[in-house]
């Protein structure tokens, strides 16, 4: 029996490891011609991340970069750029690469009709015409704005994957969140994906909303199964008020307690598998068939800004606003702003604002905290043969601080083992691997809680 008011002590201010280092560590000494460098030498597989950035109206939970409008000639214009931003693009990337991942994130990816979606991936595939034939295209999905002609678009351009948003089906929350969500929506969503081939379905959930409660949660996780997505992402709600002016609209005193958040979530971990689904890194979980829990198995899973992948090792290149990159020794972030968007490709540049290069400790860290978070485990001989180092040496300070965590994780000469409980924490065990977190001690407006 987990005691989770002893838990309420973790509960504090940290990542969430999408990256490491965090994008706070981001700067403008990120050199353009230095990210132009790699981005034409790197010959790895690529993968695409387009950002589509609108929505109609504001989700109170929503930490996203989001763009609120009605305007259609505001959505239009964003695909004209975006069009001459994949042209910048193709005369430095070498194109013949072969794409093994391409998504479509938000904003409301399907706020677009059919005909601009049709649009944005011909655009796409007049430079980039080597898919692999087992790439994962996806697209995030809001139900509320969905039809057939959309998905009828996406699975001809070969998409096979959806994430549908849910949060959660309570009326008095969704009421709350401003999100307005029946199930039959989200139901007859699901079943336009099946019918258009979608060979995984995934839907988000949130944990750590205004008026949730465990019996509640419960309902929601009932209608969940019932719609028989392939994978859930069930998030821990990150309340940073200071960031997003929305989340300042809730009462906290109507956000669930640490230990209310603690008990949902030891329930997610026991129902999820009692109907079909096992734990995939942090906040996943997925069938036995799926491919993500047969990468957990062999220890191939990864984790980037999209969540948990397959297809690790390829460059991501983030186009559009606000977009992130990826690649072995740096990260690029677009500009936030659309004004400088517009203004660098006006320019004949692509609209890169900052990043951050990383040294060999950055990625040695970035190493061990991402196999952590994906894997709740770490190959200790891996790490020691990859970098040439020796890891009881290396992070002795590091070991010490995991103090009292110690009691949820194994440790041999070959391996790091999260047991289950612990898993509750990889937030808190990983933070101990990380150099920069020193300067956030005792600073409250960074990160979300752990817990």
């Amino acid at each position: 029996m987990v005691d989770f008011e002893a838990f309420i002590k973790y509960s504090k201010p940290g990542p969430r490891y999408t990256s490491y280092p965090t994008a706070l560590e981001f700067s403008d000494e990120f050199s353009y011609d230095e990210y132009i460098k790699r981005l034409k030498e790197c010959d790895k597989p690529l993968s695409l991340y387009f950002h589509l950035p609108f929505c109609r109206s504001a989700c109170y939970f929503c930490g996203c970069n989001v763009i609120y409008t009605s305007k259609s000639d505001k959505m239009s214009r964003y695909l004209d750029y975006l069009e001459r931003e994949l042209e910048i693009l193709s005369s430095i990337v070498d194109t013949n690469r072969s794409v093994v991942q391409m998504h479509f994130g938000g904003g409301t990816p399907t706020f677009y009709s059919a005909s601009e979606l049709d649009r944005i991936i011909k655009a796409i595939k007049k430079h980039f015409k080597n898919f692999a034939n087992d790439a994962e295209i996806s697209c995030e999905i809001d139900p509320r704005f969905l039809n057939e002609e959309q998905l009828q678009v996406l699975s001809s351009h070969g998409f096979n994957r959806v994430s549908f948003g849910v949060q959660d089906f309570d009326e008095q929350v969704q009421k709350e969140i401003h999100r307005i969500q029946p199930y039959d929506i989200t139901q007859n969503a699901v079943n336009l994906a099946r019918k258009y081939g979608m060979i995984s379905v995934n839907t988000d959930l949130i944990y750590g909303l205004p008026y949730q409660s465990l019996d509640s949660f419960k309902r929601t996780l009932e209608l969940g199964v019932s719609l028989n997505p392939d994978r859930f992402a069930i998030f821990n709600y990150a309340h940073v008020p200071w960031i997003k002016k929305s989340m300042r609209k809730f009462d906290e005193a109507t956000l669930p307690s640490p230990k209310t958040k603690l008990e949902i979530l030891k329930y997610t971990m026991e129902y999820l598998p009692n109907h079909g689904y096992k734990m995939i890194g942090m906040d996943h979980y997925a069938k036995p068939e799926d491919e993500l829990f047969k990468a957990l198995e062999n220890g191939s899973l990864h984790r980037n800004f999209q969540g948990y992948t397959t297809k690790g090792g390829a460059q991501l290149i983030g186009i559009g606003l606000t977009s992130i990159g990826e690649g072995d020794d740096y990260y690029a972030q677009n500009f936030k702003d659309m004004a400088n968007y517009e203004a660098a490709i006006d320019a004949g540049k692509l609209p890169n604002a900052k990043g951050i290069y990383l040294n060999s400790e950055d990625r040695l860290r970035k190493s061990v905290i991402m196999e952590l978070m994906a894997n709740f485990s770490l190959d200790i001989k891996r790490v020691e043969s990859e970098f040439g180092i020796n890891f009881f040496e290396h992070f002795k300070a590091e070991l010490n601080e995991l103090g009292d965590l110690m009691q949820f994780i194994n440790i041999n000469n070959d391996k790091i083992s999260i047991n289950q409980t612990g898993t509750l924490l990889i937030r808190n065990i990983a933070m101990c691997f990380d150099e920069y977190m020193a300067k956030f001690k005792g600073v409250n407006n960074s990160f979300s809680k752990t817990v």
